[in-house]
């Protein structure tokens, strides 16, 4: 095991930073839970001071539930100026950051502002290592419930390799630890699922253990600006990325 740490997390209580927290502490460091749940707001800055006093690493795995653009942006780009400034103030020796895999021709929605909140950490004074993930396996659910009008259920037609947050949480950690490590620069490094899955048949699936009786369909939309990022795998990992299961379905066999 590495030496141990004192690692913040911001999104502390999320869909990933519950699990990275439960690593971390797996394997002894010393943790700093960041979450409005705990006084810490990483968007207006309040307790963030404080929070960072000693820290050695951060990881950044907060989000916004917005999709739209602006919003995202805004939230992501705010937080990266935050944690910047507290970092360097406190002496925090590195930053690391989850991002999403094949985002660089994004123009439109959540993952266009993902592509300007890698630009602004990248720019900040505290040394940053950006992991590029795959669509979470929890993030279908969240896109069947964006997607639902009555007992039908609308996401996008995609090609993904879901990979289990879990999983994108032991990479983050794996670079927080590692003295020398990429991400400093592209090409990122990336973690992903262990094989190629399409959106429908994941929320179809989800859905036959949620509520059998709702339809799944996959949309195909002209106007989507990433409709070829989507649909001709612009979204799956690239050679020498992560692979590591569970496979969707063992995941939701699992209860997850």
């Amino acid at each position: 095991m590495s030496e141990a740490k004192k690692i913040a997390v911001a999104g502390a209580t999320g869909r990933l930073g519950r699990h990275v927290v439960d690593v971390l502490t797996e394997r002894g460091h010393r943790v700093v839970s960041m979450s409005r749940a705990t006084g810490v707001d990483i968007v207006t800055g309040e307790g963030l001071a404080e929070a960072l006093e000693g820290v050695d690493v951060v990881i950044d795995a907060a989000s916004t539930p917005s999709p739209d653009q602006q919003v995202a942006t805004e939230f992501f780009t705010a937080a990266a100026r935050n944690l910047h400034e507290a970092g360097q103030k406190a002496g925090v020796g590195r930053m690391v950051v989850v991002s999403i895999i094949g985002i660089d021709g994004s123009v439109a929605g959540y993952n266009a502002a993902k592509l300007e909140h890698e630009r602004a950490v990248l720019a900040g004074p505290v040394p940053v290592r950006v992991l590029r993930a795959a669509q979470f396996n929890e993030f279908v659910e969240q896109l069947t419930q964006w997607g639902r009008q009555g007992d039908t259920v609308y996401v996008p037609k995609m090609r993904t390799q879901l990979v289990a947050a879990r999983t994108v949480a032991e990479a983050l950690v794996d670079l927080a630890e590692a003295d020398a490590a990429p991400g400093a620069r592209a090409p990122f490094p990336q973690v992903a699922g262990p094989r190629e899955e399409s959106l429908e048949e994941a929320a179809r699936l989800l859905m036959s253990h949620r509520d059998p009786s709702a339809k799944v369909v996959a949309l195909s939309d002209p106007a989507n600006p990433e409709r070829d990022l989507f649909e001709n795998g612009g979204l799956l990992p690239g050679a020498g990325a992560r692979l590591a299961g569970p496979t969707f379905e063992e995941w939701v066999g699992a209860g997850f």
